[in-house]
């Protein structure tokens, strides 16, 4: 399906698990609905984790950009060519990145729900270790991707 600029392909073969009337069986209405319900969520989460600085929103928008890719592609496409989220999706997409700007934010969004975590739980070593542990692996997975377009730019040096 093209729109725009962007070409969007189906990624979900329920277009193919057509019943004995040509239209989509009931296992594939269900699962198509359950993509669309976890898409739903996924984008409110998003746009929550873009208001609250504990919550992120880079994965749950890469999420729902996901979940509609299997159920609607029209939201999909909304969603890729969107002003604030496009961008960043269609690089994940295409390049696996994560501009600078969101890998601040998100490292800064670990930090600040590591300090709240500690002030309002008050966990034991072991949970605190636990969760530093979780967090210091999420931080260096969002580290170590590249930056968008880093394949088009000329080799340092």
């Amino acid at each position: 399906m093209t729109q725009g600029r962007e070409t969007v392909e189906m990624q979900s073969g329920d277009d193919d698990a057509s019943g004995p009337a040509g239209g989509l069986t009931a296992l594939a209405r269900a699962r198509r609905a359950a993509y669309l319900a976890a898409g739903v969520l996924m984008l409110g989460l998003g746009i929550l984790g873009a208001v609250l600085p504990v919550l992120p929103t880079t994965i749950f928008i890469i999420l729902a950009a996901f979940c509609f890719g299997r159920s609607s592609p029209r939201i999909e496409i909304w969603l890729l060519e969107h002003p604030r989220f496009g961008g960043s999706l269609r690089a994940w997409r295409a390049e696996g990145a994560i501009p600078t700007r969101a890998k601040v934010f998100a490292v800064a969004g670990m930090v600040a729900g590591y300090g709240l975590f500690i002030l309002a739980a008050h966990p034991g070593p072991a949970a605190m270790l636990g969760v530093a542990a979780f967090m210091l692996a999420g931080a260096a997975y969002v580290l170590s991707r590249p930056r968008p377009g880093w394949r088009d730019r000329p080799p340092a040096g």
